[in-house]
């Protein structure tokens, strides 16, 4: 028969358990993560099914253009252009304003990013450091540069 250990003897071993780090704690589980992303596609499907945005097509036809330019300006983060799940982009009306497109070219090199949701992500969220309100409002504000500023510190 084997001997009872005391409860001295088990809390030490327990501790160690409890103070062991554990690998599997340090990431999500693969349904946490499946949950994760498929929020992130309804959140993204959402946006793009806003009144407020235009095709490529609407876009070129609103600025005198093409698609193929406002795809090359999509390319380079002077326009931002929203990936969809089907072919060709999706564009927030509001970056066509003076004051958000006259930004968009020094934002997108002080951020460091071209791409699209990356952008409309920055310029959509509120930040403490703009009391709250997002570069977006603080753009059309005429804060331009201290918008600009703010995207350089994030992107550095």
């Amino acid at each position: 028969m084997k001997p009872q250990s005391t409860s001295s003897e088990t809390k030490p071993s327990a501790r160690r358990r409890a103070a062991a780090p554990s690998p599997a704690a340090d990431y999500l589980s693969p349904a946490d993560t499946r949950a994760l992303l498929a929020d992130s596609l309804a959140s993204r499907l959402d946006r793009l099914a806003q009144d407020d945005m235009l095709s490529t097509e609407d876009a070129a036809q609103m600025l005198g253009t093409t698609r193929v330019t406002v795809n090359a300006w999509i390319a380079k983060g002077r326009c931002i252009g929203l990936t969809q799940t089907k072919r060709g982009y999706r564009l927030p009306r509001w970056q066509f304003e003076p004051a958000v497109w006259d930004a968009l070219p020094a934002l997108s090199q002080a951020l460091g990013v071209t791409e699209g949701w990356a952008l409309l992500a920055f310029l959509e969220t509120p930040l403490g450091a703009l009391d709250g309100k997002t570069p977006l409002d603080a753009l059309l504000a005429g804060q331009s540069q201290r918008v600009i500023a703010l995207a350089a510190s994030e992107g550095n």
